[in-house]
């Protein structure tokens, strides 16, 4: 089985060249385990699968940003309350955990402790502990960041799994098979490096230390995606 992948955009600049597109960060991730995908492009027109064909979403990041409301954006908000009414197994990433919280009545908006770039540790919630998506996972643990917008309120059926110093909603529930993380399971050290060398955050990995990798937030990938196959 292939997840579907919707890609959000392309990274600015040179990113590209250095690293690849963003649907192919998550595409070598999946194959680091075996899995297979599908992409899709909104933000090129291209249309959705009907949620009832898909056997599990993935909805990247961008440099896009939710509150501009694009119309792919939001072509794709509609086809993610879609997807959660019937359970498809979705899993949101930094945009597209932003652009979840929105599509099912959340609020989202630049977050009022700053934005987070590099690597920061972030904490498991005790709902997060009676979820088989987590298991086995430490309390804490550390994942790469790079937004400016956050959740500022998630949806009221929203379960909090996991949380860090400046944003209070790293990681969300909704229903049995569907979440979103603001942080980036797919990145790797080299891509965060590449979007500061792009001028696109505060700082340099000197003053803002990268790890050389995050397993934990790569294993949420990878039990997704065994989930979905379940599933499905």
């Amino acid at each position: 089985m292939a997840v579907l992948i919707i890609e959000m955009g392309i990274p600015p600049g040179k990113i590209p060249e250095k690293c690849g597109g963003t649907a192919q960060w998550f595409i070598n991730c999946l194959q680091g385990f075996g899995k297979k995908a599908d992409v899709v492009r909104p933000y090129l027109g291209e249309e959705i699968p009907a949620p009832e064909t898909v056997k599990g979403a993935i909805i990247t990041g961008s440099w896009a940003m939710v509150t501009d409301r694009a119309d792919w954006s939001e072509r794709t908000a509609d086809w993610v309350r879609q997807a959660v009414a019937i359970d498809t197994p979705l899993l949101g990433v930094c945009y597209g955990h932003q652009l979840m919280a929105y599509a099912l009545g959340g609020k989202v908006g630049a977050n009022p402790h700053g934005g987070e770039k590099g690597t920061f540790p972030v904490t498991l919630t005790e709902r997060a502990r009676r979820n088989p998506l987590l298991d086995g996972f430490p309390a804490v643990f550390d994942a790469y960041l790079f937004h400016e917008q956050s959740v500022l309120v998630p949806p009221a059926e929203a379960d909090v799994l996991a949380f860090s110093e400046k944003d209070d909603y790293q990681m969300l529930r909704y229903g049995t098979s569907t979440f979103s993380v603001q942080f980036h399971p797919e990145f790797t050290r080299d891509i965060l490096i590449a979007a500061w060398e792009n001028g696109m955050g505060e700082g340099s990995p000197a003053t803002c230390p990268i790890a050389e990798q995050t397993p934990w937030p790569r294993r949420i990938l990878q039990n997704f995606c065994i989930m979905a196959e379940d599933i499905g």
